[in-house]
């Protein structure tokens, strides 16, 4: 833990020279004058953040004031702060971590990864719990995501209403209820927003299942890290995975779900399914 201090002064020196990359015409304000220094004026900063001059001068004084979370998502907003600057401002200011920042965006080198892992399935989860990055393996073992979009790409509206997932795995129901642990954190964080809230809907009406465990209230405030599935997969017969979920601290909202063969049989097996699709698209 840094010294209290000290802790003051980094977080004066960070908002300052923050404030001096930024230049007003990249935020819209009018240049009025002659400006003595690069960058926004404190007085910019305090405007368009919404919170007092005199305030933020203390701020970057190194004065012991208390910091909102309101006041450092606004000041991030306005300096124009990356992930890894955000959770910087916040250690400085409140010495914990912020409640991670969302994007639509995954990783940019998350294919390469999903790709280099051969012939272990493995795909992207997003914050909604949206299947949005995949490799081939996932799509021999677990369908072909492509084929697939919008809500039928989400996790849980796929186990407990796409019946050829219900037939894939073996305990379907301990996968099904893993799940639905997993989404009941994810709607905590998104109580009240649109998709949220007709998502479970739909759910409750498709699904007698989900409607009954939902109603149970468990909860799992992160995937399991490690767990085993077995699948009776149409072509190639049953599959045992072993199941481990990876989070980015650079893209913290994103979950990479790898499964790794068990056997030398399903090794084997998940092969066989490269290969075939292999001479396949040699043939057509």
């Amino acid at each position: 833990m840094i010294d209290e201090t000290k802790r003051r002064a980094q977080l004066a020196d960070f908002l300052k020279t923050r404030r001096a990359r930024l230049r007003p015409e990249q935020l819209g304000l009018p240049i009025v004058g002659r400006r003595r220094t690069p960058g926004l004026r404190r007085d910019e900063v305090a405007q368009l953040a919404g919170i007092g001059v005199s305030w933020y001068t203390w701020l970057e004084q190194g004065r012991a004031i208390t910091v909102s979370d309101q006041v450092l998502e606004s000041l991030s907003r306005v300096l124009q702060l990356d992930e890894a600057e955000r959770r910087h401002l916040y250690i400085l200011a409140r010495d914990v971590m912020p409640v991670p920042a969302e994007t639509d965006q995954p990783p940019h080198s998350i294919q390469m990864v999903l790709d280099a892992l051969g012939n272990s399935p493995a795909y992207l989860l997003d914050a909604h719990l949206n299947i949005v990055a995949w490799n081939a393996s996932a799509a021999r073992v677990f369908g072909d995501f492509s084929q697939q979009s919008g809500r039928d790409r989400n996790i849980v509206w796929q186990i407990f209403t796409h019946p050829e997932q219900h037939k894939l795995m073996v305990q379907w129901e301990t996968a099904a209820q893993r799940a639905i642990m997993s989404f009941r954190a994810v709607s905590d964080q998104h109580a009240g927003e649109p998709w949220c809230e007709q998502l479970i809907s739909d759910l409750k009406q498709a699904s007698p299942e989900f409607r009954r465990w939902w109603a149970q209230h468990d909860i799992q405030w992160t995937c399991d890290p490690h767990h085993q599935k077995e699948l009776n997969h149409p072509r190639v017969g049953s599959l045992l995975l072993s199941g481990t979920t990876l989070v980015d601290q650079d893209a913290p909202t994103f979950k990479l779900a790898i499964f790794t063969s068990c056997t030398p049989d399903t090794e084997a097996k998940l092969a066989t399914l490269a290969q075939t699709e292999r001479a396949y698209a040699q043939v057509y």
